[in-house]
């Protein structure tokens, strides 16, 4: 009998890269300006992106 794998990363993986997105956005944003500065425009509008992407789609 084969072990059942797990569904976690399944589930989890695409919200755990938003979440660091948003974390890595948001650290950016406290660090500087200039570069860091667009760091955290990427980092927060990728999830904003991903977010308007979902909202947006049809079936």
């Amino acid at each position: 009998m084969r072990p059942r794998q797990s569904n976690f990363w399944k589930v989890f993986a695409t919200p755990a890269v938003i979440a660091l997105f948003s974390a890595a956005g948001l650290f950016a944003a406290l660090l500087g300006d200039g570069v860091w500065d667009a760091l955290s425009w990427l980092g927060l509008g990728i999830p904003a992106a991903l977010g308007l992407r979902g909202l947006l789609q049809r079936n």
